[in-house]
C-alpha cells in the first residue's frame, strides 16, 4: 500500500512538473520542441481606406559594419593578409619556415621589413634575401586560409625591385595543408626599379584553406611591395572586387539604403583610430592601414592580425550602393571615440576639421566635376553624382558631450546643404537615463531622424511590437538602426540565430511597419561573419572562404524588405491592432505600383490560428499566394550543410466568396499578397 501511494505520489509530481516546465517555456518561447496544439479561428478586418501614410522607400535597408572580417577576409575579395606588410607586425600572416631570425639561413633566406624613405601612407615594404633558392618559401596564410575553386581563375599582383644578385624569377602557387600544389604561376622581374607586375593562378582543385607560397629562381635580394590576389570573378565582374556571392546575398534583398562603414569603428577606441573617409579613396596602394576596433575589443574573441586596409573605402561603399539601387547613409565621427572605450573628445575649438570632413563628403558624393571633392569622384571614374540625401552624425554617443557637438555639425551641413537629412543618435540603449536624455534634447533640436539601438532577448522583442505607437507623432521619424534578438543560453555562434530569434524578430517588425508613419529606416545589425574569425554573433549571413548562407534572420529581413508595399493599411481584431493577442502579430500594406495587398501575419504560438480575413473597401483577384516561413523547433537554423532549413515556400490560395480565408501555421510567419482589381 505504501509502495503505491508513493508511486502514486511519483506520478503526480512528475505530471505537475512538466505542466509548470511547459508553461514556463511557452512563457519565454524557448522550447526547442513545440507540442502542437488544437486550431483556433481568427476573424481580421482589413480596411483599404486611404490613411495617407507612405511606406518610405528605405524602409528596409542593410547595415555593414567591418566587424567579424565583414570588409577584409569577407565582402572585399582581397584574398592576401597583409598584403603590403603594414600590420603592426609586418610580417603578420606571412610565414617562413625554413628560415630562422637569428640565423644567417645560409640554406634558405630571409625576409627584412624596411621603410620608404620620405612621406608615404605605406610606409614598409620586403626584401627577400634568397641564399639558396631549393631551401627559401616565403607564405601567405590568407584569412583564415584562401577559398579556390577548381577551375577558378585568380589575378594575382605584385610590386616589386631587383636590389642584389640575380632573382630571375619568382614562382606562385597555391598549396594546401600538406604542402601540394594545388595551381602554379611565374614572374619573371625584369628591373632594379620598382615595377608593377601581374599574372594569374588557376586552381587545380577546390580547397577552402589554401594558402599562398612564393619561391624564387636565383640567389640575391629582391624588394616586393603589394601582394595582391582576387578572384577573377568577382561582382559585376570588377577587377580586384567585391566577393560575388555575398554582394548577391545583399542584391536579393532589395534594400533601401546601405548604412556603412559602421558602427563602433566610426568612433574608434581613440580619435586617432577612427574612421577617416579621405584616408579610404584614391589609389588602394595609397590607403593608410588603420588596426580594426574590434581587434581586442573581446579578451575571449582576440583577433590581434584584424586590421582595416581600407580596400573597401568610400568610394566603394557608394558604388556598392549604387549597383543595390539603395540610398547610401555614411556615418561620421562627431569628435568622440567609443564611450565604451576612452570616450576621448576631440576640444570644441578644434572640432572644425571633423565639421568640415562632412562638408567635404558631400561634395563628394554631390559636388559638380568642377568642385575640388567632385573632382577626386570623377577621378576615380564616377564622374555623376551619387545622390547623396542622409548623412548620420555619430554612431551611439550619448550625453551633452554628443548633443554639443551634433548642435555644431547641425548648422554647418544645413547652412551650406539644407536638403541633406541628418541621422542623430539616441545611444547605444534602448531606454535609461542617456536614452531620455538624447531624446529630449534632440526633439528640442527638431531633430529630423534618431537612430535607435536595441540587442534584446527574442521575449522584448514580442513584448515590444507596440513600441512605436505611442512616440510623439509631431518629433523626430525614427531609424531603428542596430537591432537583433539574442536568445539566451545558446552556444555563441550561428546557433543564436535560431527561429525563436528571427520569428520573434518578424513579430516586432510588424510594429515597425504598423508605425510607418513615424518609422522611416531599419536594419538588422550585425550583417555578416566569417565563421573562423567573428567577434559578434548573431549575424545575419555567415560565410567561410568558399560558401555563405542567410540565417532564418536573413530570410525574415529579406521577406520584409522586398514586400514592402507603398500604403500602410489597417488590420485589425475587434477593431484593435493585432500586436500578440493570443500569439497573433499583423500588419498590412498595399503595393500602388503592382496592384496589390500584402499581409504580413505572425504566429507565436504552437496552435495553427485559421485567419478569417475580411476585406473592406477593395475587391480582389480571386487568386493570390501564401508565402511561409516556418519551423516547429525554435531552435532550428540554417548552416554551411542546410542553408535553406529554414526558407520561404510559396503556394496558392483563393478567396472564400469575398474573404482570405487562410492558415498560420505554429511558429510561422506568413505573407498573403493578393492582386486588387
Amino acid at each position: 500500500m505504501k509502495q503505491s501511494v508513493f508511486k502514486y505520489t511519483i506520478l503526480i509530481a512528475l505530471i505537475v512538473g512538466s505542466l509548470f516546465s511547459c508553461k514556463n517555456k511557452g512563457e519565454e518561447n524557448s522550447t526547442s520542441k513545440t507540442t502542437l496544439g488544437s486550431n483556433v479561428t481568427v476573424d481580421l478586418v482589413v480596411d483599404f481606406k486611404d490613411r495617407g501614410i507612405k511606406i518610405q522607400p528605405t524602409m528596409y535597408g542593410i547595415f555593414f559594419e567591418d566587424i567579424n572580417f565583414a570588409a577584409d577576409g569577407g565582402l572585399y575579395a582581397e584574398m592576401v593578409k597583409n598584403r603590403s606588410f603594414e600590420f603592426s607586425n609586418p610580417f603578420m600572416g606571412w610565414l617562413q619556415p625554413n628560415s630562422n631570425k637569428h640565423s644567417f639561413n645560409k640554406n634558405s633566406g630571409i625576409v627584412t621589413a624596411i621603410q620608404y624613405a620620405g612621406n608615404h601612407s605605406n610606409v614598409n615594404y620586403c626584401r627577400v634575401k634568397v641564399n639558396n633558392p631549393k631551401g627559401y618559401e616565403l607564405i601567405n596564410e590568407g584569412f583564415r586560409g584562401m577559398g579556390i575553386k577548381k577551375d577558378a581563375a585568380y589575378n594575382l599582383y605584385v610590386s616589386a625591385a631587383k636590389y642584389s644578385g640575380d632573382i630571375k624569377t619568382i614562382i606562385i602557387q597555391f598549396i594546401d595543408a600538406k604542402g601540394i600544389v594545388l595551381g602554379e604561376t611565374k614572374i619573371a622581374p625584369t628591373s632594379s626599379e620598382w615595377k608593377n607586375y601581374s599574372t594569374q593562378l588557376t586552381a587545380s582543385k577546390t580547397e577552402e584553406k589554401a594558402q599562398l607560397k612564393i619561391t624564387f629562381e636565383g640567389i640575391g635580394e629582391i624588394d616586393l611591395d603589394m601582394i595582391s590576389l582576387f578572384p577573377v570573378d568577382t561582382w559585376k565582374g570588377r577587377k580586384n572586387g567585391l566577393r560575388k556571392d555575398l554582394v548577391q546575398l545583399l542584391d536579393d534583398m532589395d534594400p533601401g539604403f546601405l548604412r556603412f562603414p559602421g558602427g563602433c569603428i566610426v568612433e574608434g577606441r581613440t580619435l586617432e583610430q577612427r574612421y577617416q573617409w579621405k584616408k579610404t579613396i584614391g589609389y588602394v596602394e595609397d590607403r593608410e592601414i588603420l588596426i580594426n576596433r574590434w581587434n581586442t575589443e573581446f579578451a575571449h574573441k582576440l583577433t590581434p592580425d584584424y586590421f582595416q586596409s581600407f580596400g573597401l573605402g568610400f568610394f566603394e561603399y557608394f558604388q556598392l550602393s549604387e549597383d543595390l539601387g539603395a540610398e547610401p547613409l555614411p556615418i561620421l565621427s562627431c569628435g568622440i571615440a567609443c564611450q565604451f572605450n576612452t570616450g576621448e573628445l576631440v576640444p570644441m575649438e578644434e572640432l572644425d576639421s571633423y565639421v568640415q570632413d562632412a562638408l567635404d563628403l558631400i561634395e563628394f558624393a554631390n559636388g559638380s566635376i568642377d568642385t575640388p571633392w567632385g573632382k577626386v569622384r570623377n577621378e576615380m571614374g564616377h564622374s555623376e553624382t551619387f545622390n547623396l540625401k542622409y548623412i548620420g552624425v555619430g554612431n551611439e554617443q550619448w550625453g551633452s558631450e554628443y548633443i554639443e557637438r551634433y548642435k555644431v555639425f547641425e548648422k554647418a551641413i544645413k547652412t551650406k546643404y539644407p536638403e541633406i537629412i541628418i541621422v542623430s543618435g539616441s545611444g547605444p540603449f534602448p531606454d535609461g537615463d542617456y536614452f531620455e536624455y538624447g531624446w529630449e534634447e534632440l526633439k528640442k533640436l527638431d531633430a529630423e531622424i534618431v537612430d535607435e539601438h536595441y540587442y534584446k532577448n527574442p521575449q522584448w522583442f514580442r513584448e515590444n511590437a507596440t513600441r512605436y505607437d505611442s512616440y510623439d507623432r509631431k518629433g523626430p521619424k525614427i531609424f531603428a538602426g542596430e537591432y537583433a534578438a539574442h536568445p539566451k543560453e545558446v552556444e555563441d555562434g550561428p546557433k543564436e540565430n535560431n527561429w525563436e530569434a528571427a520569428l520573434s524578430e518578424a513579430a516586432f517588425m510588424t510594429g515597425l511597419e504598423r508605425n510607418a508613419d513615424l518609422v522611416y529606416l531599419t536594419s538588422y545589425a550585425p550583417l555578416m561573419a566569417h565563421i573562423d574569425a567573428f567577434q559578434w554573433a548573431p549575424d545575419m549571413i555567415w560565410f567561410n572562404n568558399l560558401k555563405s548562407y542567410g540565417t532564418a534572420n536573413y530570410q525574415v529581413q529579406k521577406m520584409y524588405a522586398i514586400n514592402k508595399g507603398t500604403d500602410l493599411l489597417s488590420i485589425t481584431k475587434d477593431e484593435k491592432s493585432i500586436t500578440g493577442q493570443n500569439d497573433l502579430f499583423a500588419s498590412a500594406v498595399k503595393d500602388v505600383e503592382n496592384k496589390e495587398v500584402i499581409i504580413k501575419i505572425v504566429n507565436t504560438s504552437n496552435k495553427t490560428q485559421n485567419i478569417n480575413i475580411k476585406l473592406n473597401g477593395q475587391k480582389l483577384v480571386y487568386k493570390g499566394i501564401a508565402i511561409v516561413l516556418k519551423s516547429e523547433d525554435l531552435e532550428d537554423e540554417n548552416s554551411f550543410q542546410f542553408p535553406n532549413k529554414i526558407s520561404p515556400i510559396e503556394k496558392e490560395i483563393k478567396l472564400k466568396g469575398e474573404k482570405i480565408e487562410a492558415e498560420a501555421a505554429p511558429l510561422s510567419f506568413t505573407i498573403l499578397k493578393f492582386k486588387m482589381k
